[in-house]
């Protein structure tokens, strides 16, 4: 009787089996923007905006109405967002957190796939104090922060006149984007497209995680994109404001953003600057075509989960701000879009969630360990098995603004200035009608003012209270 090497015949079942449970995993595509505002979608029917590609993704699967960046513990709103994106914490428990730690304990999300049996990329915004390449199977063109800025790029446009003799988002002189020769954007569809076509040959899934650093000023696009949107096209957002009365105290008028659009703010110079960042967001969308083309021809876009969203919001003229470190909508909600398998093609979900509920999505998708992890999965709103998710949604900027919604009741709160402002947002969505000083509203102002107390206590808030605060405050930002 022939004998079988059983060692070999072990090696060869666990090479089967191994390429049953890959084939049986879907891919995720996770696509992360920067600086985009809930409103910038084209489908979504708010603004005047082209981005077919987006409108694809949510004609094919599920939006999330109100997704939320949590807070940010400085200027750079966008370090907050990813450290709590990648390791999964909540806000101040993310801020504790020693990133360069959790990643050697391979507690990183890109990790934490990896160990799952996926094959992890990255490309594009990183932002997180560890090694992209450390965390990564592959990454490629790491940016560390925003494409570089320049005088010129400031406190502008002043008028006409101004702008004609001025900076302009296609001069490649100015860098930014530019830099390398190459549109950042595009070079981030350019490696996007490289990876998935290697990915068709692989047996493992793959997690790509591709970090735009669009729609981030410089807002620099070629011409062609700017000339979409003529002055004529772009509406001044109805909240506008030529200055916020509150800018100094809440996050100070030297605020490196804040500093790129004159005080104070004119209807012309909201325009450009809203022209530049429509131009910048739909040669993104561009971008992004590439890549969903090449899933699609390479054969893997059935099998893939795809979700976009961004970093937060911004404000680009809207209550006389410019940048994310507010807590109006404008700058704390993000469009969130989900397609894959058995995910509902057009449809909406109101219940609020974190966008950071994205990591904890992808590793329950992944069967991947979520030990440790706070945010939760959005697979039972997506299966709809339930309609609730958290009881209410916090929000936070260093020591000078709180915030928290319920129901469709939002409160603001300025600690240093003991000042509270209260909106109906079902009634109020542009949130101008401050309800704080009427008396008919006082048992809701207290209401609220009650549960964003206890969220602070429970979410490891370091303001002790919501009138004296004793979290130190920096008046500028020199965010990068």
């Amino acid at each position: 009787m022939k004998r079988f090497n059983t060692h070999i015949i072990s090696s060869v079942l666990l090479i089967v089996s191994s390429a049953a449970i890959a084939a049986e995993k879907s891919n995720i595509l996770f696509i992360f923007a920067d600086d985009m505002s809930y409103e910038t979608i084209g489908a979504y029917g708010m603004l005047d905006i082209d981005t077919p590609h987006l409108d694809t993704l949510v004609e094919q699967g599920a939006t999330f109405t109100h997704a939320y960046n949590m807070g940010a513990w400085n200027g750079a709103v966008c370090v907050a967002s990813r450290a709590m994106l990648n390791s999964g914490r909540f806000v101040w428990n993310a801020k504790a957190t020693n990133l360069k730690e959790y990643a050697s304990e391979k507690r990183m999300w890109s990790q934490r796939m990896s160990e799952a049996g996926y094959r992890t990329y990255m490309t594009g915004k990183w932002h997180v104090p560890v090694p992209a390449p450390s965390v990564f199977d592959s990454a490629k063109h790491v940016r560390a922060g925003m494409p570089n800025q320049t005088n010129a790029g400031y406190n502008r446009p002043k008028d006409e006149e101004d702008y004609a003799n001025g900076w302009k988002p296609w001069d490649p002189q100015y860098g930014g984007f530019w830099k390398g020769g190459t549109h950042w954007s595009e070079v981030v569809a350019n490696d996007s497209v490289e990876f998935l076509e290697q990915a068709a040959k692989d047996d493992k899934p793959f997690f790509m995680y591709l970090a735009f650093n669009a729609a981030h000023d410089p807002r620099q696009a070629p011409k062609e994109y700017v000339d979409r949107y003529p002055l004529e096209r772009i509406e001044v957002p109805e909240n506008f404001l030529p200055e916020y009365p509150d800018a100094e105290a809440i996050c100070g008028k030297g605020l490196r953003d804040e500093r790129l659009m004159p005080y104070p703010r004119t209807e012309y110079s909201v325009k450009v600057n809203r022209q530049e960042y429509f131009a910048l967001i739909t040669h993104m969308d561009d971008q992004i075509g590439r890549i969903l083309q090449t899933l699609e021809e390479t054969g893997q876009a059935e099998n893939t989960y795809i979700i976009f969203t961004a970093d937060h919001g911004l404000a680009v003229g809207h209550h006389g701000l410019v940048g994310k470190q507010n807590q109006y909508d404008d700058s704390v909600r993000v469009p969130f879009m989900v397609v894959g398998p058995n995910v509902k093609s057009h449809s909406k979900i109101d219940t609020p969630i974190y966008l950071q509920d994205v990591m904890a999505t992808a590793l329950e998708l992944a069967g991947a360990d979520a030990e440790g992890v706070d945010f939760q999965s959005l697979l039972p709103l997506l299966q709809g098995k339930t309609t609730k998710h958290y009881d209410a949604i916090y929000g936070a900027y260093v020591g000078t603004q709180r915030m928290i919604t319920k129901e469709g009741w939002k409160l603001i709160v300025y600690p240093t200035i003991n000042t509270k402002k209260l909106f109906n947002l079902a009634k109020d969505p542009q949130e101008m009608n401050d309800l704080a000083a009427n008396p008919e509203y006082a048992a809701k102002l207290t209401q609220l003012t009650a549960l964003l107390e206890k969220q602070m206590d429970e979410l490891n808030d370091p303001m002790t209270s919501l009138t004296a605060a004793d979290y130190s405050v920096k008046k500028k930002s020199s965010e990068k």
